[in-house]
């Protein structure tokens, strides 16, 4: 038996961004540039790994609304659309940095990666990704969680439990919808949690969630082991807590990986370097310069000075990295270990896009560091939280402390002079929802589908990205009129579903632009 347990986890999640109602839409970058950066590259490393017998399990959360894009038709063709041109542009680019040669290599790896990108997406797996993740899972190498059904903020809808209810039980039947069984775990949207949300779970058959260090450790009792082991809430469910030194390894922006000089620098891009003219058909079509993925520049240092990206050195560094992320892992394990008299578990948290998206070499990360795990090292073993579980069935009963992963690691990421407006209309909608949903039991046709696109609105609504957004500053006009739109659309169907008078073609319309969990069960907010 190994001396204790590494588990990592990796939460993918992406707002739900679909607009069929324009040809083309800034905002939908995102997915585009995530499915390049970290979903096919964590796809490939995984391939690999299958290929060559390496023994691993890692877990990574899909959450509902980034399983929706990835399985829509017009996000997919838009999607090679966008593909397309970037493996145009780097035909391009390969002509004109010929006699640059220290920019030629890393136009023709970016070739390569482009076109390597478009065979796993069509040819290996026919444009179904999430499937492409099912297979693992059923293969017994990844364990996938779900998260809330649009990454709702739930302790801010505590005072309306149907509605956090509603979050979780939509969730986990989209999670059957994609992957043909119930959900094992769930990453609590940005890893929030507040007394009672484990009833919830419960009736969900959730077996287990993950939170901050400080939930679990400023919980009553005080528990034994820390975060190295999992703790049972009053109501049986389990609750994992983030390490801090493993995770601080990687996301500290002064101590992290990541940060080397050696990495390839996130913000120097072709669509911003290159003159317009030559730049403007691969950007957006009003002349917004956007991000390309074309980067051919090192992070060198803190000055605005950079150095030419060297992929062999980069590598070099994401090998000596993960060996050294290993060798941490082994000591704090024996450590632990000596000090538990039981096998402790690690678990290490994080987002899925800083594997390949802000990190560009985290996918080669991980697959040397899942191989030295394997094959370098006897300490520790890589597990999922289901299987320490299954192995370790008894523990501590604790009652975690209101927490999240936020700055402060509490609540005022999401409810602070910037985004606080919002939360009065959404509760109004919550309670209104709750009211029509016990209005109509038994609906059936136009009633039903008004009802239904009523549910869709209002967790859209709810999803925690639109705050957080409105806190940072990254795309606040965008997080704002989504807000309101889908705040709007909801008190429309409210109003007609009271009057019992149903507008068919408009009703059609808003089905068509949000078209988000076509099978929801409305009655879940009664």
């Amino acid at each position: 038996m190994p001396q204790g347990y590494v588990a990592l986890v990796l939460h993918a999640h992406l707002p739900f961004v679909r607009h069929p109602e324009y040809p083309e839409f800034l905002e939908e970058d995102w997915l585009y540039e995530a499915i390049i950066e970290t979903y096919v590259p964590l796809i490939n490393v995984m391939d690999g790994l299958v290929h060559d017998n390496v023994d691993f399990r890692i877990t990574m959360t899909m959450s509902p609304p980034l399983c929706a894009m990835l399985l829509d038709g017009l996000l997919q063709d838009r999607f090679l659309h966008h593909l397309d041109r970037l493996i145009e542009l780097t035909e391009k680019e390969i002509g004109r940095t010929r006699w640059q040669p220290e920019f030629h290599e890393l136009a023709w790896m970016y070739s390569r990666r482009f076109k390597e990108t478009r065979h796993t997406f069509v040819d290996r797996y026919g444009r179904n990704l999430v499937g492409a993740f099912r297979k693992f899972q059923e293969l017994g190498k990844l364990e996938i969680i779900t998260c809330g059904a649009t990454h709702g903020f739930l302790p801010l809808m505590q005072e309306y439990p149907q509605s956090v209810r509603a979050q979780i039980l939509v969730a986990r039947d989209h999670y059957r919808e994609c992957f043909g069984c119930d959900p094992r775990g769930i990453w609590l949207p940005e890893c929030a949690y507040f007394s009672g949300v484990d009833s919830y779970l419960q009736e969900a058959n959730i077996r287990y969630f993950l939170m901050d260090t400080h939930g679990v450790m400023f919980g009553t009792p005080r528990p034994r082991f820390g975060v190295f082991a999992p703790v049972f809430t009053p109501r049986g469910v389990a609750a994992f807590a983030r390490d801090i030194e493993s995770s601080k390894q990687v996301w500290s922006a002064e101590e992290g990986y990541p940060g080397d000089v050696w990495y390839r620098d996130f913000y120097r891009d072709i669509g911003f370097d290159l003159e317009f003219d030559y730049i403007k058909p691969y950007i957006h079509p009003d002349g917004i310069r956007l991000f390309t993925g074309i980067k051919y520049h090192r992070i060198t240092g803190k000055s605005s000075h950079k150095e030419p990206y060297n992929r062999w050195m980069a590598m070099e560094r994401a090998a000596q990295h993960a060996g050294n992320f290993m060798f941490n892992r082994e000591r704090q394990v024996e450590h632990l270990a000596g000090v538990m008299k039981r096998p402790p578990i690690i678990l290490a948290p994080y987002d899925a896009e800083l594997y390949g998206h802000w990190w560009f070499e985290g996918p080669e990360f991980l697959n040397y560091f899942i191989r030295k795990t394997a094959y370098d090292q006897n300490i520790y073993k890589l597990t999922t939280p289901a299987d320490y579980l299954r192995e370790f069935p008894t523990q501590q009963i604790v009652d975690p402390n209101p927490s999240s992963w936020g700055n402060k690691g509490f609540w005022e990421v999401w409810l602070e002079g910037s985004n606080a407006w919002i939360y009065k209309h959404l509760h109004i909608a919550a309670e209104r929802m709750t009211e029509i949903a016990r209005m109509h039991p038994n609906a059936y046709g136009l009633m039903e589908r008004a009802l239904k696109q009523a549910a869709r609105e209002l967790l859209l609504a709810q999803s925690s990205d639109w705050a957080f957004i409105m806190k940072t500053g990254t795309a606040v006009n965008y997080a704002v009129k989504r807000t309101k739109d889908h705040i709007l659309r909801f008190t429309r169907l409210h109003e007609q579903i009271k009057r019992n008078q149903i507008d068919e073609g408009w009703l059609a319309s808003v089905e068509w632009r949000d078209n988000i969990f076509p099978n929801v069960n409305y009655r879940y907010w009664a």
